[in-house]
């Protein structure tokens, strides 16, 4: 039988994430003298995964809880409080001001 973490992303709902990307990230967030082990990053890439599915979930109850039918980032950045990650919403936020100036 095969290891689950011989196939990073493949959870049992299927949910990926690059691999090429994420490690191209990973490797940003370090000093370049640090080097990852490969299982590692594979644990690292399941933590995003995971962590995508956690607040996907809590946007979809707050989305709920409003009576709406479509998830807006409102709705995500509230779940980022509820959830306890109120202090990165201010950089979530700027990146998605970014990210939405980048894409005009």
């Amino acid at each position: 039988m095969m290891d689950p973490m011989d196939i990073v992303g493949k959870s049992k709902e299927d949910a990926s994430l690059p691999k090429a990307t994420m490690t191209k990230i990973i490797k940003e967030m370090l000093p370049p003298d640090v080097r990852v082990a490969r299982d590692a990053q594979d644990l690292l890439i399941e933590c995003c995964v995971e962590f995508i599915n956690l607040i996907s979930s809590e946007s979809n109850e707050v989305c709920g809880r409003e009576e709406k039918r479509t998830i807006a980032p409102e709705h995500v950045l509230k779940a980022l409080e509820v959830l306890g990650f109120g202090e990165y919403i201010e950089e979530v936020y700027a990146a998605y001001e970014q990210h939405k100036l980048e894409t005009m």
